[in-house]
């Protein structure tokens, strides 16, 4: 059942305040790609996506793929909130034996599609995912996440040709513009820009949108589903650590600790 626009935002603030609680105050924790891509999180558990907690197996279940593995402390809040495991394990993230590890693993998380965190791999595994669908008749669809910092590697562009070639639409990326990577700025890095014109070269349908806006989220994931002969690839203009005030907008954030103080603030602003 689809939610409304203000029930997602509501599931996207309780995304962001479990992020925060999951990781604590005075612990390294992946704050800011997390946050930036909850919106769109928030829209593909509660709103787009096929899938069933009860049946994670379901064959006809859509597929999300998390290229940018750092940030799957979000994709776990999504997975105990819809009831894939008790939300009280998501107190256990990174712990010894925890199911909730670093980086997803297939193996142990129940709703985890495939193994990532080595950066630029998830999209040529969404990739086959997405052709083994057309080559099972399924009607399923793939999403996959990717950072703006990730598509640095080489690996990401020959996906990007090659969903392009075999006519992918059942494969939409979603690409976390938050123009900060580990160390700095993109720009300064390794500039990756003009994004929308790089994908339209690789012959994608390019759909970009405020990554915050609800309503532009889900018309954007709509619009995507009806594209036919082509994949889809949304680039979502966000903010970096978004919801928590110290973390916004702030590199030392991609993996960074907050304060006691800071922490029971973030805690408070997302109440």
């Amino acid at each position: 059942m689809k939610s409304s626009i203000e029930e997602l935002k509501d599931k996207a603030r309780e995304l962001r305040l479990n992020i925060v609680k999951m990781v604590g105050p005075d612990k390294a924790g992946h704050f800011g790609g997390s946050c930036s891509i909850a919106d769109v999180v928030a829209a593909l558990y509660f709103s787009k996506m096929k899938h069933d907690p009860k049946n994670p197996k379901w064959e006809d279940r859509d597929r999300l793929i998390f290229s940018k593995g750092h940030a799957a402390i979000v994709q776990y809040a999504a997975l105990g909130m819809c009831g894939y495991f008790p939300k009280e394990d998501l107190a256990s993230l990174k712990t010894l034996g925890s199911k909730l590890q670093g980086h997803p693993d297939m193996r142990k998380t129940i709703g985890i599609e495939a193994n990532t965190g080595s950066l630029g791999q998830g999209l040529s595994i969404s990739c086959g995912i997405a052709a083994g669908a057309r080559l099972d008749e399924k009607s399923y669809r793939v999403y996959c996440i990717v950072g703006d910092g990730e598509i640095n590697e080489g690996q990401i562009w020959e996906a990007a040709m090659a969903a392009s070639n075999y006519k992918l639409d059942n494969l939409a990326v979603i690409l976390d513009r938050n123009r900060l990577q580990a160390t700095g700025a993109i720009v300064e890095r390794f500039d990756t820009n003009p994004l929308k014109e790089k994908w339209e070269a690789f012959n994608w349908n390019v759909i970009e949108i405020d990554g915050h806006d609800m309503e532009q989220i889900v018309n954007a994931l709509d619009s995507a589903e009806k594209v036919k002969g082509k994949p889809t690839v949304i680039i979502a203009n966000t903010i970096k650590g978004k919801g928590i005030k110290c973390a916004e907008n702030n590199a030392a954030f991609h993996n960074g600790s907050m304060t006691q103080e800071q922490y029971e603030q973030a805690c408070k602003c997302l109440m």
